[in-house]
């Protein structure tokens, strides 16, 4: 009977609080809309702005970093998932899965300058500088949706295969690599052909969605959010080097290049915390911040964490937060 108590007591005591991590809340920020899910984040430490993608609203938040207040809201971006900035073009890419396309945002002006046809349900995107494209994740698709900001217009898609999770564009090796996550693939794209020119095999991952390259490492870092497990993947050896438990349902992953540390955060609003030092991560901490806090941000220079929380009082907020000293 004590052996059958002790067990379940540990079984119902749940995730540590959020007290746990090693991060204190400087403030929380109001957002405007309904308590409603937020997603993807794009950061643009140069006009400390920070884009924030309300999925359950249609829109995109404008958040002014210096003074901690909403500077705009772009609507009509129907469920929008992925959104990615490429400052030097002045555009924010916003995938709307709710009618396949992605929206090209003037960052001067605020307006939607125009919109491309993607695949079913896209969700992340990439952004190659040098060729002047961005990569699509088609979620229900088999490709990647390819489109010349040039031109703002669609280029011939890239077939891989599979349904895409998020893509991710790695300036050291000049390749966009793509989880394809019904396929526990990793495929490498070359933005000069479109063509896939590898795949490396992603074992023992339910789901390979979430992914973040250090690509001065050769490490991709791999969230599998059927069975909440994070890999690291040498990208020299194509060996996975470790896993590690998460929070139920890993997605969006942040990594503060000037402390080393990778976040994870998680469906089930369990945010893990993982130092990274000689090419390998040591678990720091784990906490349950908020319900559904499944996505961050960092900002290199401050080193500020930003969560998008979609009901803290009745209302979505942005959570401010920064390393404990």
């Amino acid at each position: 009977m004590l052996i059958f108590l002790a067990a379940s007591a540990a079984a119902c005591s749940g995730p540590p609080p959020a007290s746990a991590l090693p991060l204190t809340q400087v403030q929380d920020i109001a957002l405007p809309g309904a308590a409603s899910r937020l997603d993807y984040q794009a950061l643009d430490t140069a006009a400390k702005r920070l884009y924030i993608a309300h999925l359950g609203d249609g829109t995109v938040h404008v958040v002014d970093l210096n003074s901690g207040t909403v500077a705009g809201t772009v609507r009509g971006i129907s469920s929008v998932h992925g959104v990615t900035l490429a400052a030097d073009r002045h555009l924010l890419l916003a995938a709307a899965s709710g009618t396949d396309e992605v929206a090209l945002i003037d960052t001067n002006t605020l307006a939607v300058a125009a919109r491309v046809r993607a695949g079913s349900t896209p969700d992340g995107v990439a952004y190659d500088p040098v060729h002047g494209k961005a990569y699509v994740s088609n979620e229900h698709d088999h490709a990647e949706t390819v489109i010349d900001l040039a031109t703002m217009s669609a280029k011939p898609p890239v077939e891989i295969g599979g349904g895409a999770g998020n893509s991710v564009y790695d300036p050291a090796s000049g390749t966009v690599m793509v989880n394809v996550q019904d396929r526990n693939e990793l495929a490498i794209i070359d933005p000069a052909t479109d063509v896939v020119t590898d795949r490396i095999s992603v074992k023992d991952c339910d789901s390979n969605h979430g992914l973040y390259l250090d690509g001065a490492n050769k490490l991709a870092f791999i969230a599998c959010e059927g069975n909440a497990k994070l890999l690291v993947l040498d990208l020299q050896t194509r060996e996975v080097t470790a896993r590690f438990d998460t929070g139920g349902g890993p997605d969006v992953l942040a990594f503060d290049q000037g402390l080393h540390r990778l976040y994870v955060a998680s469906e089930s609003g369990v945010v893990s915390v993982f130092d990274e030092q000689s090419r390998a991560l040591t678990v720091r901490a784990s906490g349950k911040l908020a319900d559904h806090a499944h996505t961050v941000a960092v900002d290199q220079g401050t080193h500020r964490v930003y969560f998008p929380l979609e009901n803290i009082g009745g209302r979505p907020v942005l959570r401010v937060m920064e390393p404990a000293k």
